[in-house]
């Protein structure tokens, strides 16, 4: 049984962005890091700012339950293995029209113009004490041409900054000196690292996204669960407690591309990482959160038997084609293909290869999302407040209100007195997997 099912509580939220029946990552991230929901493809701003529009941003700004949290005194990361300034790690931290504005190397000369700032500029300027990041993004963080340190050769490894700013030392620089702080960028470094003597760590792991489960460098690259154990191992150091963002960012990925199998195997690994997290922490004090920020066109069926491999084939021709099918179809995507003006026929292709992509109705170069609600589970303190349909911007609130931490406090009694609410760990996992998965 997937780890997220043994969950004691469990409900459904409504993904819909402001202006999007079918949402995307950056206006849903807003609503369940910043509780406001926002427009399609804006980060960390109220639904007052349009996208690419820089000077719609000044004075729309939200925060975040990770910002509320280090507010409190609590030690505070991001665990993804996305870039760490992508769609859902940057509404924890960032305020910007463009989910796109990855570093200024891809703005717009009228956002610069007027002092808009790129996504990794903020993520080291907006909250300079963010205990513990770790993902990819390593290009966006060096100036233009700079040469990465792991792909020597690769042209589109070499950093992308315009400004001329070297990020990490940026970093190093706001850290005081007589904390310990480490900069990573492979996996030995993270696995040899001691947490009882790390006070912040960034670890960015390759240029852009790590690379997917099934393709990971056991030695350059660390896995999901790898990164949350040691995450946690530094942040629970904290007697006020922490509050960790893990995302199986790849997921969302590998549906984009029709890679089911891609897609299912970073699933599997986020439930290692959610296993990993419930073993070091307690449902006594930490409040764990499990979600999807929206779902993907992405089924199965067929009536395929018990015990049939779910990339394997239906037991049944199509009673319209006379050809089989896959167990695993997409709604739209890259997977639709035609051959000789007929359905491709799958028995003639490699379909339970890593980087299948599976057929799909409608001719699409990438995926699409769902518009469906999405289910939340949840153990630990006020979990109960997660039940029944709610929007999706309601999370952040419930983790705050069972934190004591944000602008409501007056349900928390005093730290000292007995019965207080649980101010300890929380854990938002996101898993960015479609519905039918989940059950």
């Amino acid at each position: 049984t997937p780890t997220w099912l043994r969950m004691s509580s469990c409900s459904w939220e409504m993904t819909y962005n402001t202006n999007a029946q079918v949402p995307d990552s950056a206006g849903t991230a807003t609503a369940y890091l910043c509780g406001v929901k926002a427009n399609e493809g804006t980060v960390g701003v109220s639904a007052a700012t349009e996208r690419s529009r820089c000077n719609t941003t000044q004075g729309n700004e939200v925060t975040s339950i990770l910002h509320w949290a280090k507010d409190a005194g609590k030690s505070v990361g991001i665990v993804t293995t996305t870039r760490v300034n992508h769609a859902t790690p940057s509404a924890a931290y960032a305020h910007s029209a463009d989910r796109d504005w990855y570093s200024d190397n891809e703005m717009p000369p009228e956002a610069l113009s007027q002092g808009c700032k790129d996504i990794a500029y903020q993520l080291m300027h907006n909250i300079r004490d963010i205990d513990v990041i770790m993902g990819g993004g390593r290009k966006y963080m060096y100036p233009k041409n700079k040469t990465d340190v792991e792909y020597e050769s690769d042209e589109k490894a070499r950093g992308t900054r315009l400004d001329g700013l070297d990020l990490v030392d940026t970093w190093k620089s706001f850290k005081p000196r007589h904390k310990h702080s480490h900069f990573i960028w492979n996996r030995t470094e993270l696995l040899t690292l001691d947490p009882h003597n790390v006070d912040y760590l960034l670890g960015l792991f390759e240029p852009g996204d790590m690379q997917y489960e099934l393709n990971r460098n056991n030695v350059t690259d660390p896995s999901l669960s790898e990164m949350v154990v040691v995450a946690i191992q530094i942040l629970r150091k904290n007697p006020k407690g922490f509050f960790l963002l893990v995302e199986g960012g790849r997921i969302d990925h590998g549906h984009h591309e029709g890679k089911a199998k891609q897609a299912l195997h970073e699933a599997v690994e986020m439930d290692r990482a959610i296993g990993q997290a419930g073993s070091l922490t307690s449902s006594e004090d930490t409040l764990t959160v499990v979600t999807a920020d929206h779902s993907h066109v992405f089924t199965f069926g067929g009536y395929t038997p018990r015990g049939n491999s779910i990339f394997g084939l239906a037991p049944m021709l199509s009673d319209t084609d006379k050809k089989p099918f896959t167990a695993i179809l997409y709604g739209n995507g890259p997977g639709y293909k035609v051959v000789g003006g007929e359905r491709e026929n799958v028995s003639m292709v490699d379909y339970a290869h890593n980087n299948y992509q599976a057929q799909s109705a409608v001719p699409l170069r990438h995926e699409t999302h769902g518009g469906e609600d999405v289910a939340v589970f949840s153990k630990g303190p006020m979990a109960h407040l997660l039940h029944g349909v709610h929007e999706q911007n309601y999370i952040p609130h419930v983790m705050a209100y069972a934190a004591c931490i944000g602008a409501n406090l007056d349900h928390c009694a005093p730290a000292s007195s007995a019965g207080s609410l649980a101010a300890g760990p929380l854990l938002l996992a996101l898993a960015l997997f479609p519905l039918s998965v989940l059950f």
